[in-house]
Order: structure tokens, then sequence, then C-alpha cells
């Protein structure tokens, strides 16, 4: 059975060490430098240099800054077997050329193999649905550990699975 087949969850693609807390974001570029090479030091297929540079070729193509303070950039990857995700919640909110203006302090971020499909589109369709959620945001925003934050969003995925479109 092909890989693709299997259920891809946001749960299972984002383990509590990729969920940073109280990074210092500078600049979007900065940040997504940083998260490059974070990524890359924990999925040894990834290239820091590739992952940087589609995750700004895609910001060139619009800004991933849904609005109220979140980002969700996102790429294809060749050498992405798997989806891969991280969260990051920001020291200090950054300007990221959001669709609202509103800087931004709550980056979700998804890397996708290069033949994406309708699954791995859901999945960026439920972490937007996730992150659409004024309560979701005030709680991750007061989570006060790496924990904490990580617990907030698996519930929150954990929710909007039982019961999407609340």
């Amino acid at each position: 059975m092909p890989a693709d087949c299997l259920m891809m969850t946001l749960e299972s693609i984002l383990p509590p060490e990729r969920t940073l807390y109280g990074v210092t974001g500078g600049s979007k570029k900065r940040l997504l430098e940083f998260f490059s090479t974070f990524i890359a030091q924990n999925t040894p297929s990834l290239d820091s240099q590739e992952v940087f540079s589609r995750l700004i070729g895609r910001e060139r193509l619009g800004s991933t800054g849904i609005g109220n303070g979140v980002a969700i950039p996102h790429a294809r990857s060749p050498h992405c077997k798997t989806p891969v995700a991280g969260f990051m919640r920001l020291e200090d909110a950054i300007d990221f050329d959001a669709i609202d203006g509103e800087p931004v302090d709550l980056v979700f971020v998804l890397l996708v193999p290069e033949e994406a499909d309708d699954a791995h589109l859901s999945l960026l369709a439920e972490v937007a649905g996730i992150m659409n959620q004024s309560g979701v945001r005030h709680q991750l925003r007061q989570a006060d550990s790496q924990r904490a934050l990580h617990d907030t969003l698996i519930e929150a995925i954990r929710h909007h699975q039982e019961s999407p479109g609340d």
C-alpha cells in the first residue's frame, strides 16, 4: 500500500519537538530561514536552502499571512516523502504582508511532497480552519510553555476533526 494511502493527520505530522515557543522572528525572511534550518536538522532528507527557497518562492506568489496574526507558510518539496508540519509562536509579532495588514505571531508551516494530492490540500484547509477560530488563537497566545502550546494545538486539531465547520 503506498504511503499516500495512509491517513495523514495534522496530529501525526506535528510532533512536540516541532512546536516552538517564544521564537524570535525579526522579519519574515529571517523567520523562514530559521524554520528551514530547524526543519532540515530534524528531517535528514530535507536541505535547509532548498526548503527556504521553496517557502520564499511561495511567499512571492502572495503572502501566506491569512489575517488575525496568523501565517501558514507552505511549499512543495521533492525531498519531502510525507507532509511535515511545524508551529511557532513568536516572541514578538512581525510584519508578514498579511491580507489584513496585521503583524503575525502564530506561524504554522506545512511542507508537502512535490506530487501533493487532495489529501495534502485538505491538510492545508484543516490548518486554516483551526487557525481561523478566535478561541484557538487566544488559547495559543495564552500558552506559557512549549508543552502547553503543543497540547493546545493538538486539542484544537482533535476538536476540529470531531466537529469541522465550528
